[in-house]
């Protein structure tokens, strides 16, 4: 009787646990870009009423999808 083996990185445990993995950091750039978007539409005024400058958007938009 032969016994098979399976290699941790061929595991159904670890397949879904990769995808589970790029499943989130697909959610977090999509938050990313809509949140980028989203302040780079607003005027200058809009953004200065936040307290925000236009050179704040990326890191804003990136604190607000991977923190």
């Amino acid at each position: 009787m032969s016994m098979t083996h399976v290699s941790p990185a061929a595991s159904p445990s670890r397949l879904a646990e990769v995808l589970h993995k790029f499943g989130l950091r697909y959610k977090q750039y999509r938050l990313y870009r809509t949140t980028l978007d989203e302040l780079r539409a607003l005027s200058d005024r809009d953004l200065n009423d936040l307290g925000l400058t236009r050179g704040m958007i990326r890191g804003v938009a990136y604190e607000a999808a991977y923190k």
